[in-house]
């Protein structure tokens, strides 16, 4: 049998794309050890669409 691991892949989706009114979405994929941040992870990210760094929320 195989051991869970700790790790799980979570989205990351752009906050103020949303509110511009562009196209599209600035959504990342990363892993996360559940164990130590349990909570939702908040990262500052490139966005290509706005061409600028923003900061991008874990979604469910």
């Amino acid at each position: 049998m195989a051991k869970k691991g700790n790790r799980v892949q979570v989205i990351l989706e752009c906050t103020e794309h949303k509110d511009s009114g562009e196209k599209g979405t600035s959504r990342y994929i990363t892993t996360k050890n559940k164990r130590n941040t349990p909570d939702r992870i908040q990262l500052k990210k490139y966005n290509p669409i706005l061409k600028r760094m923003t900061v991008h929320k874990e979604i469910k």
